[in-house]
């Protein structure tokens, strides 16, 4: 017999893998720390499956087994944990985890109510835990022991597994063994000392970039390639002596950096990073920078020095730092410290036992169980407090629960510091009711967050899963009727029913890491057209990202026509695909330059960022153009803007909505430093392709 024994509620154990025989009349016995337990019932719910009832309580600390005609088979923790029986005996909220380091000794606690026996493993000396309410584990330790590798020794159901501590601030290479850090002593010099950018998300733009794929072009001019010390070049040119790197992101005029995610994660040799690549959405422990991106790993504080060093000098540039986090899932549940700690407890399951899969990855987490949250929230306090971070980005937040982003939120409105929150809020298959989760459709309940803006992005370019596709800017003025609710940032009850009460939850952008860079995937959709007018079609895109209402948002290297050749999932695929082509700086200079000044001109004027739907009605007017060009007026105390797209391949006449002095003040189709040009009448010529700003003093 091949069976299996679960303990499933306080008194119910299941028994699978029952054959015909043992069904009918089953002589079976649970014990549990070899004292007998008396059955209440036994009831057969399947071909090969029973319910055994017991008088008394189960206790989950102690080793049980079913003895079977002779045969005994372990009785494994399940379903008990995540019932609402566990969650009020057993949750620790109040509890602080990990280790506590003090010059003289350190405390490790550890929370783990199934286990029978944890000791604690340092310097190949094993040392027992004391077990204490609510199922925490603790010691404490003499000593100095800064730098010290450590792991847990964690008996469950009589089976001992070695982990290591999911709240460890240090690790070895490969995440192998968790490491003992004074936190302290990695602080760069000044770090807590300079005055960082205090940047509100109304005046916040956006610019996406992975660690690696800022530096590891060959004509990047930066010497620590792939690294977190690439960001402390701050002087970097390519061989043409054009800016690259963190100096030309400072020239750009960018507020914030979104890094792709920098906590430990998976797939990746961090002893010979040069051979793998990988985006970092397979995460492993959630208090440690990612090893790979240190120049050292054979001291473990490297990289947390070396990351601290980075942000600080992204600060010192004027720019604030949003990281990206994965809380939906992580890398290989099975194998992780969450389920060799609490097997069952940290992730979704259906109510037919398969784990919920809404991530795509394996796993979804199940962060609406309290010690989950609680993890979570330990981990953006941490970021927050010890790497001084300015913001996050949420992977897939609509597989968070609505409970934790509340708490989230609630916790970053306490710094003295703007704090951005952004995710995606789609709508995703996972074991949890849809009521309570972040997506979408809950933006009025989470005011501080903003949502990726998905109907901005497939309106502007077409749908992003069908490469050939077309939007307004690549399909002659298609999708021409939702324009006026993009420009508005959702958030106007005069077009169409509004997604969010508030202009700047909406975070407008065409192209992410996700899927075809936008240039790619205007060679798919528009693929007899000339190169040079699907440049322009990109212009309008970028141009449109800019100058609507809301947070607009750039991926690296979008400035420069970024292609990675077609691949629409590059996670794994390398630094020749993904690293930005910085030998194409001063070729697509011209157009970097356009771009620059769009974000001038958003940063020097209010009326491309109001803060309200208000604002947006008072301020906001859409004028007479001739189908299917979108033509809208911004009324200032000073003065007015019109901007104006033409997205066909003729020429259009348009006609000023008011008298006066009108300036063509900025055009993607003329040199950014050409004068500025007059209207001597009230009518005004777009070229095929033309997105203008037209300026007019009050």
């Amino acid at each position: 017999m091949n069976i299996a024994a679960w303990i499933d509620d306080i008194n119910k154990i299941t028994l699978e893998g029952m054959k015909d025989h043992d069904l009918v009349s089953p002589s079976l016995s649970i014990f549990i720390s070899n004292q007998f337990m008396p059955i209440k019932d036994v009831v057969k719910v399947g071909e090969d499956q029973l319910f055994v009832y017991l008088v008394d309580n189960i206790s989950l600390i102690q080793e049980a087994f079913v003895a079977i005609q002779n045969k005994k088979y372990p009785i494994f923790p399940r379903n008990i944990v995540r019932t609402t029986w566990f969650e009020n005996k057993y949750t620790a909220s109040e509890t602080t985890l990990g280790p506590l380091y003090k010059k003289d000794g350190t405390a490790f606690t550890l929370w783990a109510p199934t286990a029978s026996n944890i000791e604690i493993i340092m310097e190949g000396e094993r040392r027992l835990m004391r077990r204490n309410d609510r199922g925490v584990w603790d010691i404490w330790l003499p000593g100095d022991l800064h730098g010290n590798i450590y792991q847990f020794a964690v008996t469950i159901a009589g089976k001992e597994r070695i982990v290591n501590d999911p709240y460890a601030r240090g690790l070895t290479a490969n995440s192998n063994a968790s490491v003992v850090v004074d936190m302290a002593k990695t602080d760069p010099v000044h770090f807590r000392e300079i005055t960082y950018p205090k940047i509100t998300k109304d005046k916040a733009i956006i610019y996406e970039v992975h660690v690696r794929d800022l530096s590891m072009c060959s004509e990047s001019g930066i010497k620590n390639k792939g690294k977190f010390l690439s960001f402390t070049e701050r002087h970097s040119r390519n061989a043409e002596g054009y800016s690259t790197g963190l100096a030309y992101l400072k020239e750009l005029g960018i507020t914030h950096l979104q890094l792709l995610p920098i906590m430990d994660f998976a797939r990746v040799d961090e002893t010979e990073p040069e051979k793998d690549y990988n985006w970092g959405y397979d995460p492993l422990f959630y208090f440690v920078p990612e090893g790979s991106y240190a120049s050292n790993l054979s001291n473990p504080i490297t990289r947390i020095i070396e990351c601290k060093q980075m942000i600080q000098s992204i600060h010192e540039a004027g720019m604030s730092v949003i990281i990206d986090v994965v809380f939906n899932h992580v890398f290989q549940y099975e194998n992780s410290t969450f389920e060799k700690l609490v097997p069952e407890y940290y992730f979704r399951f259906h109510e037919n036992g398969s784990v919920s899969n809404g991530s795509g990855t394996g796993n979804d987490l199940a962060t609406e169980r309290k010690m989950a949250r609680k993890f979570i929230l330990d981990v953006v306090d941490f970021w927050l407090k010890e790497y001084l971070v300015d913001g996050f980005r949420f992977d897939l937040m609509g597989l968070v629960d609505l409970e934790t982003m509340k708490q989230i939120q609630s916790r970053c409105s306490q710094e003295n510091r703007p704090i951005l929150l952004l995710g995606e809020g789609w709508e995703l298959d996972t074991a949890l009711d849809k009521s309570q989760l972040s997506t979408l459709k809950k933006a009025d309940q989470l005011p501080e967050v903003s949502y990726f803006n998905d109907h901005f992005r497939d309106q502007i370019k077409g749908n992003t899963f069908y490469s050939t596709s077309t939007g307004y800017v690549n399909g002659e003025g298609r999708n021409e009727s939702f324009l006026p609710a993009l420009i508005t940032a959702s958030c106007d009850h005069r077009f169409h029913t509004p997604m969010f009460s508030c202009p700047l939850q909406s975070v407008n952008y065409v192209e992410c890491h996700d899927n075809h860079t936008l240039l790619d995937k205007l060679q798919l959709s528009n693929p007899t057209i000339s190169e040079e007018d699907r440049r322009k079609m990109h212009q309008l895109a970028t141009g449109l990202v800019l100058l609507s209402q809301g947070v607009p948002f750039l991926h690296a290297g979008q400035e420069f026509f970024r292609s990675k050749n077609g691949d629409e999932n590059s996670y794994l695929s390398g630094d020749k695909v993904n690293q930005m082509e910085w030998r194409k700086r001063g070729r697509e200079d011209e157009n970097i330059q356009w771009i620059r000044k769009l974000i001038q001109l958003r940063k020097q004027h209010d009326h491309f960022r109001l803060q309200t739907a208000k604002e947006i009605k008072e301020r906001v007017h859409f004028i007479q153009v001739p189908v299917p060009l979108v033509g809208y007026l911004l009324l200032g105390e000073k003065k007015d803007f019109v901007i104006v797209i033409n997205p066909t391949n003729i020429k259009h006449q348009i006609t000023m909505p008011s008298h006066g002095r009108w300036t063509k003040w900025i055009s993607n189709l003329r040199d950014s430093k050409s004068p500025i040009s007059c209207l001597l009448q009230q009518t005004a010529e777009l070229d095929a392709y033309e997105l203008a700003i037209f300026l007019k003093y009050r």
